[in-house]
């Protein structure tokens, strides 16, 4: 399973990381590293090490729980993709995609910023979340301990994300979380399943309205 692979490879490395500090700090996302040194390998590395326990349990719990439904019954699903190995390619274009979409804003923006670092794979898992909210948007998701169907709590975390954003640049609030990683991730777990599937839009509309007859 390639959810399992993504899980082993982050618990793994982010472990390794725990303990070597020096590590950590070759592997995280540093735009100024990035520009200056060419280190572009740190788009891709940041994704698979946290910064602690309770950041790599929250992560990893997120992955497991939308990860391995969306390629088991999606991905991975042969009435869906004839192909299933190309399915499963796409699902890891995804998890990778969803990477780099998540990064580059701030890229850009702290690319002169020696004090900038980010880690974790909050951007690659929103992407996979948001592509499981457009799919099955009635599926019930639990946010802040409230259930609720997906494509309510999808247009709740994207409008708190989003003000957040804004929130950090007209003011001096500082919360250490990259807000900008789940919103750009989410958008973009969006825009890769409508345009490999166009009839999911269609699909996601139905299901709401469907939801209130």
């Amino acid at each position: 399973m390639i959810t399992y692979t993504f899980l082993a490879l982050i618990v793994g490395f982010s472990i390794y990381c725990f303990n070597d500090r020096n590590a950590m700090n070759k592997y995280l996302f540093h735009p100024y590293s990035i520009y200056h040194n060419n280190e572009h390998y740190r788009f891709l590395t940041h994704a698979f090490i946290h910064g602690d326990y309770m950041h790599l349990a929250f992560n990893c719990l997120a992955l497991y729980s939308f990860g391995l439904a969306l390629e088991e019954c999606y991905f991975g699903n042969p009435n869906v993709f004839e192909n299933v190995k190309l399915g499963k390619l796409y699902y890891i274009l995804l998890f990778t995609g969803g990477i780099y979409a998540a990064s580059f804003t701030e890229y850009f923006r702290n690319k002169n910023n020696p004090d900038y670092s980010s880690l974790g794979a909050s951007g690659a898992i929103s992407s996979i979340m948001f592509c499981y909210i457009m799919i099955s948007p009635l599926s019930q998701i639990s946010l802040f301990f409230f259930p609720m169907q997906g494509w309510i709590a999808g247009i709740l975390l994207l409008g708190v994300s989003y003000y957040l954003i804004r929130r950090k640049k007209t003011s001096s609030y500082s919360d250490n979380i990259s807000h900008e990683s789940h919103f750009w991730g989410a958008l973009y777990g969006m825009a890769f399943i409508l345009i490999l599937k166009h009839e999911v839009l269609q699909n996601f509309i139905n299901q709401i309205l469907n939801a209130f007859d």
